[in-house]
Protein backbone atom coordinates (compact mmCIF):
# COMPACT_ATOMS: atom_id res chain seq x y z
CA UNK A 1 0.00 0.00 0.00
CA UNK A 2 1.51 3.06 -1.39
CA UNK A 3 0.43 6.04 0.86
CA UNK A 4 1.03 9.79 -0.06
CA UNK A 5 0.43 12.72 2.07
CA UNK A 6 1.80 15.47 -0.04
CA UNK A 7 0.33 18.75 0.35
CA UNK A 8 -0.45 17.86 3.87
CA UNK A 9 0.52 18.99 7.11
CA UNK A 10 1.37 16.72 9.90
CA UNK A 11 1.44 16.88 13.55
CA UNK A 12 3.56 14.34 15.13
CA UNK A 13 4.01 14.76 19.71
CA UNK A 14 6.35 12.38 21.24
CA UNK A 15 8.14 12.63 17.92
CA UNK A 16 11.96 12.79 19.28
CA UNK A 17 11.77 8.66 19.82
CA UNK A 18 9.94 5.19 19.41
CA UNK A 19 7.20 5.23 17.83
CA UNK A 20 6.88 9.09 17.28
CA UNK A 21 10.09 9.19 15.69
CA UNK A 22 9.33 6.03 13.31
CA UNK A 23 6.18 8.23 12.17
CA UNK A 24 7.40 11.50 12.01
CA UNK A 25 10.28 10.04 10.09
CA UNK A 26 7.17 7.46 7.51
CA UNK A 27 5.14 11.06 6.74
CA UNK A 28 7.92 12.99 6.05
CA UNK A 29 9.15 10.34 3.31
CA UNK A 30 5.57 10.12 2.23
CA UNK A 31 5.41 13.90 1.40
CA UNK A 32 3.87 15.44 4.44
CA UNK A 33 5.11 18.65 6.16
CA UNK A 34 5.89 17.43 9.59
CA UNK A 35 5.63 19.14 12.78
CA UNK A 36 8.00 17.23 15.30
CA UNK A 37 6.80 17.86 18.95
CA UNK A 38 9.45 16.87 21.89
CA UNK A 39 10.61 17.63 25.25
CA UNK A 40 14.15 16.68 24.18
CA UNK A 41 16.28 19.21 21.84
CA UNK A 42 18.56 16.39 21.11
CA UNK A 43 16.03 14.32 19.42
CA UNK A 44 14.70 17.35 17.54
CA UNK A 45 17.91 18.43 16.62
CA UNK A 46 19.19 15.11 15.04
CA UNK A 47 15.00 14.20 13.45
CA UNK A 48 15.26 17.84 11.40
CA UNK A 49 19.09 16.49 10.35
CA UNK A 50 17.70 13.14 9.01
CA UNK A 51 14.00 14.91 7.57
CA UNK A 52 15.16 18.19 6.34
CA UNK A 53 12.28 20.47 6.79
CA UNK A 54 11.00 18.98 9.16
CA UNK A 55 9.30 22.04 11.71
CA UNK A 56 10.67 21.43 15.36
CA UNK A 57 8.62 22.05 18.24
CA UNK A 58 10.59 21.67 22.14
CA UNK A 59 8.22 21.55 24.58
CA UNK A 60 6.26 19.74 27.80
CA UNK A 61 3.33 18.53 27.39
CA UNK A 62 2.74 17.87 30.49
CA UNK A 63 2.73 21.97 31.17
CA UNK A 64 -0.43 23.02 29.78
CA UNK A 65 0.50 26.87 29.48
CA UNK A 66 3.58 26.01 27.86
CA UNK A 67 1.71 23.65 25.09
CA UNK A 68 -0.61 26.44 24.91
CA UNK A 69 2.39 28.88 24.45
CA UNK A 70 4.26 26.62 21.95
CA UNK A 71 1.08 25.40 19.57
CA UNK A 72 -1.37 28.04 20.10
CA UNK A 73 -0.40 29.16 17.03
CA UNK A 74 0.95 26.13 15.09
CA UNK A 75 -1.10 26.71 11.88
CA UNK A 76 -3.26 24.52 9.36
CA UNK A 77 -2.51 20.73 10.54
CA UNK A 78 -4.61 18.25 8.23
CA UNK A 79 -3.32 15.17 10.41
CA UNK A 80 -2.67 14.62 14.02
CA UNK A 81 -0.35 11.82 15.94
CA UNK A 82 -0.98 11.97 19.58
CA UNK A 83 1.76 9.73 20.89
CA UNK A 84 3.83 11.42 23.78
CA UNK A 85 3.72 9.37 27.08
CA UNK A 86 5.17 9.07 29.72
CA UNK A 87 5.27 4.91 31.50
CA UNK A 88 6.04 5.14 35.38
CA UNK A 89 6.76 1.93 36.11
CA UNK A 90 5.27 1.48 39.91
CA UNK A 91 3.47 -0.98 41.82
CA UNK A 92 -0.08 0.04 42.86
CA UNK A 93 0.67 0.60 46.55
CA UNK A 94 3.75 2.96 45.88
CA UNK A 95 1.95 5.19 43.39
CA UNK A 96 1.80 9.06 44.20
CA UNK A 97 0.46 11.97 43.40
CA UNK A 98 3.57 13.04 41.49
CA UNK A 99 3.00 9.71 39.81
CA UNK A 100 -0.71 9.95 39.26
CA UNK A 101 -0.71 13.84 37.68
CA UNK A 102 2.36 13.60 35.63
CA UNK A 103 1.24 10.19 33.88
CA UNK A 104 -2.37 12.37 33.50
CA UNK A 105 -0.96 15.07 32.13
CA UNK A 106 1.21 14.16 29.82
CA UNK A 107 -0.78 10.82 28.68
CA UNK A 108 -4.20 12.24 28.13
CA UNK A 109 -4.35 15.91 29.41
CA UNK A 110 -2.07 16.92 26.04
CA UNK A 111 -4.14 14.89 24.17
CA UNK A 112 -7.39 17.05 25.00
CA UNK A 113 -5.47 20.47 24.26
CA UNK A 114 -3.34 19.44 21.15
CA UNK A 115 -6.51 17.66 19.56
CA UNK A 116 -8.67 20.79 20.44
CA UNK A 117 -5.58 23.05 18.85
CA UNK A 118 -5.69 21.30 15.75
CA UNK A 119 -9.38 20.56 15.48
CA UNK A 120 -10.31 24.50 16.07
CA UNK A 121 -8.21 24.86 13.59
CA UNK A 122 -9.88 22.84 11.36
CA UNK A 123 -13.32 23.58 11.69
CA UNK A 124 -12.32 26.85 10.89
CA UNK A 125 -10.86 25.98 7.85
CA UNK A 126 -13.48 23.94 6.53
CA UNK A 127 -11.38 20.83 6.08
CA UNK A 128 -11.34 17.50 6.76
CA UNK A 129 -8.68 15.63 8.78
CA UNK A 130 -8.12 12.81 10.63
CA UNK A 131 -6.13 12.23 14.25
CA UNK A 132 -4.49 9.04 15.49
CA UNK A 133 -4.61 8.48 19.41
CA UNK A 134 -1.27 5.75 20.43
CA UNK A 135 -2.92 4.24 23.08
CA UNK A 136 -1.83 0.50 24.40
CA UNK A 137 -3.41 -3.07 24.99
CA UNK A 138 -3.42 -2.31 28.79
CA UNK A 139 -6.28 -0.41 27.58
CA UNK A 140 -7.86 -3.45 27.98
CA UNK A 141 -5.88 -6.05 29.87
CA UNK A 142 -4.06 -5.61 33.43
CA UNK A 143 -0.58 -5.80 33.76
CA UNK A 144 1.53 -5.80 37.16
CA UNK A 145 2.47 -2.11 38.28
CA UNK A 146 1.29 -0.03 35.42
CA UNK A 147 -2.03 1.21 36.74
CA UNK A 148 -1.38 4.61 36.54
CA UNK A 149 -0.44 3.91 32.96
CA UNK A 150 -3.05 1.64 31.84
CA UNK A 151 -5.95 3.72 33.51
CA UNK A 152 -4.53 6.79 31.13
CA UNK A 153 -4.67 4.31 28.20
CA UNK A 154 -7.99 3.14 29.40
CA UNK A 155 -9.77 6.40 29.20
CA UNK A 156 -8.37 7.22 26.04
CA UNK A 157 -10.51 4.50 24.68
CA UNK A 158 -13.02 6.44 25.39
CA UNK A 159 -11.66 9.85 24.77
CA UNK A 160 -11.29 8.24 21.04
CA UNK A 161 -14.78 7.52 20.57
CA UNK A 162 -16.42 10.68 22.00
CA UNK A 163 -14.12 12.92 19.95
CA UNK A 164 -14.94 10.66 17.07
CA UNK A 165 -18.85 10.97 17.60
CA UNK A 166 -18.06 15.16 17.91
CA UNK A 167 -15.77 15.55 15.84
CA UNK A 168 -17.45 13.53 13.12
CA UNK A 169 -19.60 16.02 11.83
CA UNK A 170 -17.20 18.26 10.95
CA UNK A 171 -15.44 15.55 8.85
CA UNK A 172 -12.66 14.92 11.29
CA UNK A 173 -11.81 10.99 12.12
CA UNK A 174 -10.21 10.06 15.38
CA UNK A 175 -9.09 6.64 15.89
CA UNK A 176 -6.03 4.85 18.63
CA UNK A 177 -3.63 1.92 17.64
CA UNK A 178 -3.51 -0.35 20.61
CA UNK A 179 -0.18 -1.93 20.63
CA UNK A 180 1.46 -4.88 22.75
CA UNK A 181 4.79 -3.82 23.96
CA UNK A 182 7.26 -2.66 21.43
CA UNK A 183 10.71 -2.72 21.95
CA UNK A 184 10.97 0.55 22.42
CA UNK A 185 13.33 2.34 25.76
CA UNK A 186 9.86 2.67 27.38
CA UNK A 187 9.01 -0.91 26.45
CA UNK A 188 12.34 -2.14 27.91
CA UNK A 189 11.87 0.01 31.00
CA UNK A 190 8.02 -1.77 31.43
CA UNK A 191 9.76 -5.21 31.15
CA UNK A 192 12.88 -4.95 32.89
CA UNK A 193 11.82 -7.91 34.62
CA UNK A 194 13.11 -11.37 32.63
CA UNK A 195 10.55 -13.40 33.97
CA UNK A 196 7.86 -10.99 33.16
CA UNK A 197 9.30 -10.52 29.72
CA UNK A 198 9.69 -14.47 28.70
CA UNK A 199 5.69 -15.34 30.17
CA UNK A 200 3.99 -12.04 28.27
CA UNK A 201 6.08 -13.60 24.79
CA UNK A 202 5.13 -16.84 25.09
CA UNK A 203 1.53 -15.57 25.63
CA UNK A 204 1.32 -14.13 22.06
CA UNK A 205 0.03 -16.48 19.49
CA UNK A 206 2.92 -14.52 16.89
CA UNK A 207 5.16 -15.76 19.18
CA UNK A 208 6.73 -11.93 19.56
CA UNK A 209 5.84 -8.58 20.51
CA UNK A 210 5.23 -5.57 18.02
CA UNK A 211 7.70 -4.33 15.36
CA UNK A 212 8.03 -0.10 15.51
CA UNK A 213 7.29 -0.79 11.74
CA UNK A 214 3.77 -2.47 12.57
CA UNK A 215 2.43 0.17 14.40
CA UNK A 216 3.42 2.91 12.16
CA UNK A 217 1.90 1.43 9.13
CA UNK A 218 -1.21 1.23 11.06
CA UNK A 219 -0.95 5.14 12.18
CA UNK A 220 -0.62 5.63 8.74
CA UNK A 221 -3.65 3.21 7.70
CA UNK A 222 -5.64 5.47 10.15
CA UNK A 223 -4.38 8.72 8.84
CA UNK A 224 -5.05 8.16 5.17
CA UNK A 225 -8.21 7.91 3.01
CA UNK A 226 -7.47 4.18 2.59
CA UNK A 227 -9.17 4.15 6.22
CA UNK A 228 -12.35 6.93 5.13
CA UNK A 229 -15.18 5.03 6.88
CA UNK A 230 -13.24 4.52 9.82
CA UNK A 231 -13.87 6.31 13.42
CA UNK A 232 -14.13 5.79 16.92
CA UNK A 233 -12.40 2.70 16.27
CA UNK A 234 -8.37 1.09 17.89
CA UNK A 235 -6.66 -1.47 15.85
CA UNK A 236 -5.14 -3.67 17.87
CA UNK A 237 -1.56 -4.27 16.88
CA UNK A 238 -1.16 -7.09 19.58
CA UNK A 239 0.32 -10.35 17.82
CA UNK A 240 -2.96 -11.94 18.93
CA UNK A 241 -2.44 -11.05 22.75
CA UNK A 242 -5.95 -10.33 23.49
CA UNK A 243 -7.62 -13.36 21.56
CA UNK A 244 -5.84 -15.86 23.61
Amino acid sequence: MQLNFQGLRALVTGAGKGIGRGTAQALHAAGARVVAVTRTQADLVSLARECPGVEPVCVDLGDWEATERALGDVGAVDLLVNNAGVAIVQPFLSITKEIFDRSFHVNLRSVVQVSQIVAHGMVKRGVPGSIVNVSSIVAHTALPNVAVYSSTKGAMTMLTKVMAAELGPHKIRVNSVNPTVVMTNMGKQVLEDPELFKRLQERHPLGKFAELEDVVNSILFLLSDCSASTTGSGIMVDAGYLSS
